[in-house]
């Protein structure tokens, strides 16, 4: 059994790396040197902008130290940004929907 929800699209999601990215460029603010100001290394920030890897609750902390940012909408943007890459994995598209087959026949 599948709903009209479960048909939807989500949206194309965002990693919070963007947003951090186009907050360096528009402060004129280099990568290396916010690197240096949170105390991590160039290529971790690297990753992060570059949306190859997550931002974590220290680094939204950090980040909030140095730039202002609110750390929780930081969170929360990475948290949806991982939901919705999963939910487009075909492999767990597949898993899920045989879990509710399953589970809609049992009740």
């Amino acid at each position: 059994m599948t709903t009209t929800a479960n048909k939807i699209d989500p949206y194309y999601p965002i990693h919070p790396g963007e947003i951090i990215k186009d907050e360096l460029e528009f402060r004129g603010i280099s990568q290396r040197k916010l690197a240096d100001r949170i105390g991590v290394s160039h290529t971790q920030l690297n990753e992060i902008l570059n949306c190859k890897r997550p931002v974590s609750s220290e680094i939204a902390l950090l980040l909030e130290a140095a730039l202002g940012l609110e750390p929780e909408a930081l969170v929360d943007m990475q948290t949806r940004y991982n939901l919705q890459t999963a939910r487009r994995d075909p492999t767990l598209t597949q898993r899920l929907e045989d879990i509710r087959n399953i589970c809609a026949s049992q009740v």
